[in-house]
């Protein structure tokens, strides 16, 4: 049997490379303030794994996404058994677009610290007299670079990325950098829209573009996880306070009270966070998880 090693491996998810395509893998690591915990998670790497699937099938008529199969017979034998079943996506390569597409729906988090010191969000000025965690009259685009592991993302303007792009890609830069807004907007609508008749409310996400190999813009990576989404209850949500949300906010909120805890968590928060990632899961796709 041939053995594949990892070619890339991120803070939760690794990378191989089996030739023509790619097979990315997530594992049951989790990740908080850039440190990798010495936890593991049970299940985390499934339900994120099949929570995009369910994602890029569900929006595959507004862009094509770089989704083959997350059934690990569609792959080399290596990938099969416990270590990688319903954890993997086996996907087409693409050249990666070095920009993260945020899209926010809510003002929140680093949004509302920002809001409340200059009445703007990444360089876009809102409406006056907002609250915490009030729904935005439109959705805002508000890109990132994207950061080596380790390092922070930096939020740049609309005219940066597409200078960014046209660094990379000459002559497509304004192309592209409209492409992946407009993406960005429609995917983070419907899907928005979508989870609100289930009971949850996509405050923000990230998404992840990249080229084929006909130069059409494909969406890769995750798609609207607890990973790489805010994610609030709507039964109780008020403006006027911080949500509670379907993701890693009990990891983070301990690891704040427990600055000496050497990223090391005890096993009631990981059940905690574990239930909260499959409540969000079986509301949104409507189906039991079976792990």
């Amino acid at each position: 049997m041939q053995s594949f090693t990892p070619f890339k491996e991120g803070k939760v998810r690794e990378v191989y490379d089996i030739g023509e395509n790619l097979i990315i893998v997530a594992t049951d690591r989790i990740s908080a303030f850039d440190h990798i915990l010495k936890n593991q998670v049970t299940d985390k790497g499934t339900i994120l794994t099949q929570m995009s699937k369910f994602w890029f099938d569900f929006t595959k008529d507004i862009v094509p996404n770089h989704m083959i199969s997350t059934d690990c017979k569609d792959m080399p034998e290596f990938f099969s058994g416990e270590r990688f079943e319903g954890k993997s996506m086996l996907c087409k390569k693409l050249t990666m677009l070095p920009i993260e597409c945020i899209v926010r729906g809510y003002i929140t988090g680093s949004g509302w610290d920002s809001y409340q010191k200059t009445g703007k969000v990444c360089g876009i000025t809102l409406v006056e007299g907002l609250k915490e965690s009030e729904q935005l009259p439109e959705p805002i685009y508000t890109p990132s670079t994207k950061a080596e592991l380790g390092d922070h993302d930096e939020n740049i303007s609309f005219e940066r990325s597409v200078e960014v792009l046209e660094k990379e890609f000459p002559g497509k830069g304004a192309e592209y950098a409209a492409k992946i807004r407009d993406y960005t907007i429609a995917l983070y609508k419907k899907c928005a829209e979508y989870a609100r008749t289930k009971g949850i409310i996509i405050a923000d996400t990230k998404f992840e573009f990249g080229l084929d190999e006909n130069g059409e813009v494909v969406l890769g990576d995750e798609m609207l996880t607890p990973d790489s989404s805010r994610f609030w209850p709507e039964k109780g949500y008020e403006p006027g306070k911080s949500q509670p949300s379907y993701d890693k906010q009990f990891v983070r909120d301990w690891l704040k009270a427990n600055p000496d805890s050497d990223y090391l968590l005890p096993e009631d928060v990981i059940e905690k966070t574990v239930e909260k990632y499959k409540e969000a899961f079986e509301l949104l796709t409507g189906k039991p998880f079976n792990a």
